[in-house]
């Protein structure tokens, strides 16, 4: 059954039951995926790391050519 599908079955079952629909689905996923951002940054400054551009940092100092000498 697809989430579609149960979405579908389950507005069914709670207008049948008069209850409240449940909320449709990918309706919070910005909110999560923000909430995890903001998680991680909280973390990061816990540990004392930098909060921002962590990535970007990483990937300059990997890719970034290293001298001869």
């Amino acid at each position: 059954m697809s989430i579609t599908q149960q979405y579908l079955l389950d507005s069914h079952r709670a207008r049948l039951h008069g209850e409240p629909e449940p909320p449709a689905p990918g309706r919070h996923d910005v909110g999560t995926l923000r909430a995890l951002r903001d998680h991680r940054r909280f973390r990061a400054v816990i540990a004392e790391r930098p909060a921002r551009g962590r990535l970007r940092h990483l990937l300059e100092r990997r890719l970034r050519p290293r001298a001869v000498g």
